[in-house]
């Protein structure tokens, strides 16, 4: 059927063209938008989150991963688990909305400007007259200044709706003190080890016992499905190689763009600087500036001691014992007026005062370091990189509409979209359904994977369709060889099989003999053989077992010295003998008020998550979606 489709598409685009146009003037545009987008993933109160919705904020929250940590795992971010906690998110997000909403709780223009005046991360918008550069704050943020706003108007008003939870959050001492205790709490102990590797000699397994075990436990021994693939890559880089630029262009950039190469003008002077801040009375200023001028008068008069009368007499303190030297500078890093003058003169000439917001200065202009401007063949090779990464945006989108085209038209083959966009093919065996770790780019995408093991892809090695597999990259590939999940031979497991039923027999046997001493050194101290005491707590476990660690803690404190047994299934049995509880030393003052807080806070957080909890039944929220066997955790908070 397919086949036929793409052998007479052109037929049948004109037939469906004339079926679906008469349907829209009929039935109107509106009953084919939401056509294929209405899978619902989560439900607040009645209203949906679908998985478009969803598949999109997973990938806005990837793409500000990957910008701010490049080096993350890309397995990592397209995991079950990391989509599940975006979903979270997502319910978390509108069911405070919710609340917010439901409560009528606003903030006030006041203090939404204030905390806009306050933003060091706007004030980077901000021209020099104090106007907002709107065209900036888009291209920077990807967002007008409107929807910003009301993203944090919103924040602001959920985070109300929990902040009269945790604000109220009280923790009595007596429940501090129980809190940090039980994490402080200390015992000294003697252990007696039964391993298994003890016990491995008296095991005996037999080809009988590993047969059967094979045969009870087939789905142990499956060797994964996999694939031979080849595909293809599009890529910002991939669309730079197809930009042609010419060598007119090529000069006509340089031209308007020479300084970009070469090195600014340097300037060196020396100052005397008399201070008077513009918040200076009037008489302070012209006082200061007379002083200006009788030093200028000096200095006019004898050149060759501007340093000596700028070590005298300069108020500025990083440079007068210098005699007044300020080092070579460019264009930009003076305030106005003085650069003004500064760039006005000519070497070793000394201007009049000049008046900035710091002051008085006399200017004396010691050397000039001239632009340097490479000639064009010198950097010819960057200004073609740079005028391809300019063009690589617009010609990528060409470049796609082709390579979709492409890899559909000719679904048995990539040649032809390789050859069109001169792009490689490549390969890549043993691939399997989700991504393998350590593994990048479009083999660490779960949406190609699906693509190339969906049952059209495996049965009839076709193109799978053009997939986005991150930003500005398309990927399309097909499946050379597929091989499906199959038992593995006994013969080649049989070596691991034997170790494994070795391994689980000697545990029973550490096991018994472990419990068969608890019993005698219960019953009779003497002849019980230990370990040298040590002091374990749950923050320092002295490399003993969390289970031990345990075991130890509870034991009862009220008769000591007492044993305990720890079954440590496949690494066998331990027996405890908790020998004394040991005091925690006092803390300083200042330590123990940082704990309770750290208590107070913890349970400010419980308190959240509880009354988040409550909020999730009241707005009948409800995720749709099975949840995986590994979840990240989710805060109710931010």
């Amino acid at each position: 059927m397919f086949d036929t489709f793409r052998k007479y598409n052109k037929i049948v685009m004109i037939i469906l063209f004339l079926l679906i146009i008469p349907s829209f003037v009929l039935f109107g545009v509106e009953r084919y938008q939401g056509f294929g987008r209405d899978e619902k993933v989560a439900r607040i109160e009645g209203h949906d989150i679908t998985k478009p919705e969803w598949d999109q904020q997973h990938r806005v929250e990837t793409d500000r991963i990957r910008q701010q940590s490049p080096n993350v795992d890309p397995t990592l971010l397209e995991s079950d688990a990391m989509r599940y906690a975006t979903l979270e998110r997502m319910v978390r997000d509108r069911v405070l909305a919710a609340a917010a909403a439901k409560a009528n709780m606003t903030v006030s223009e006041e203090r939404l400007s204030r905390i806009f005046a306050q933003d060091p991360g706007l004030a980077t918008f901000r021209t020099p007259d104090g106007k907002f550069d709107r065209e900036s704050f888009q291209r920077v943020t990807g967002r007008t200044p409107e929807q910003y706003e009301a993203s944090v108007r919103a924040d602001m008003a959920t985070q109300q709706v929990l902040l009269g939870i945790s604000a109220t959050a009280f923790t009595p001492p007596a429940l501090a003190a129980t809190t940090i205790n039980a994490f402080y709490d200390t015992r000294e102990i003697q252990v007696a080890r039964f391993a298994p590797d003890a016990f491995a000699s008296k095991v005996t397994v037999s080809d009988a016992d590993i047969e059967t075990y094979y045969k009870d436990h087939t789905a142990q021994f499956q060797a994964p499905e996999q694939a031979s693939i080849e595909y293809l890559v599009l890529d910002l880089d991939a669309a730079k190689k197809n930009v042609v630029v010419n060598e007119a262009d090529l000069k006509t950039y340089y031209e308007q763009n020479a300084s970009r190469f070469g090195t600014k003008e340097e300037r060196r002077a020396s100052h005397i600087l008399i201070t008077a801040p513009a918040s200076a009375s009037a008489a302070d200023r012209e006082k200061a500036k007379a002083k200006a001028e009788q030093l200028l008068a000096e200095v006019k008069k004898a050149p060759n001691t501007f340093a000596e009368v700028a070590r005298k007499n300069s108020q500025d303190p990083g440079s007068a014992e210098k005699g007044g030297d300020l080092d070579f500078v460019t264009k930009g890093a003076m305030v106005k007026p003085f650069e003004d003058a500064m760039f006005a003169l000519k070497k070793g000439e000394i201007s009049g005062v000049v008046e900035t917001e710091f002051g008085y200065h006399i200017i004396h202009l010691t050397d000039i370091k001239p632009a340097v401007i490479p000639p064009f063949e010198q950097v010819r090779a960057t200004i073609e990189n740079d005028m391809r990464s300019q063009q690589a945006t617009q010609e990528f989108a060409k470049a796609a509409e082709t390579f979709t085209d492409a890899v559909y038209q000719t679904p048995d083959s990539l040649k032809p979209a390789a050859e069109k966009l001169k792009l490689t093919i490549r390969t890549a065996d043993n691939v399997a359904r989700t991504p393998a770790p350590g593994t990048n780019g479009p083999l660490a995408n779960r949406n190609f994977l699906s693509a190339l093991f969906a049952a059209d892809s495996l049965e009839r090695k076709q193109n799978t369709e053009a997939i986005e597999v991150g930003p500005s990259q398309l990927a399309s590939g097909r499946v050379t060889k597929y091989t499906a999940a199959h038992p593995v031979p006994l013969a080649d497991v049989k070596d691991k099989i034997r170790a494994q039923l070795v391994s689980e027999r000697a545990a029973v046997l550490a096991k018994a003999e472990g419990e068969a001493k608890l019993a005698a050194w219960t019953a009779k101290a003497d002849g019980a053989t230990f370990g040298a005491p040590v002091t374990v707590s749950r923050r320092d476990a002295q490399s003993q077992p969390l289970p031990v660690i345990d075991a130890a803690l509870r034991a009862d404190a009220s008769k000591l010295p007492v044993l305990v047994g720890v079954d440590l299934g496949a690494q066998g049995y331990t027996v405890v003998r908790v020998t004394k509880v040991v005091p925690r030393t006092p803390p300083p003052a200042e330590l123990a008020k940082q704990e309770q807080t750290q208590v107070g806070q913890s349970v400010a957080a419980a308190e959240d998550a509880a009354y988040y909890n409550l909020l999730k039944d009241r707005f009948k929220a409800e995720i749709l979606v099975p949840k995986p066997a590994d979840t990240l955790p989710v805060a109710a908070g931010r």
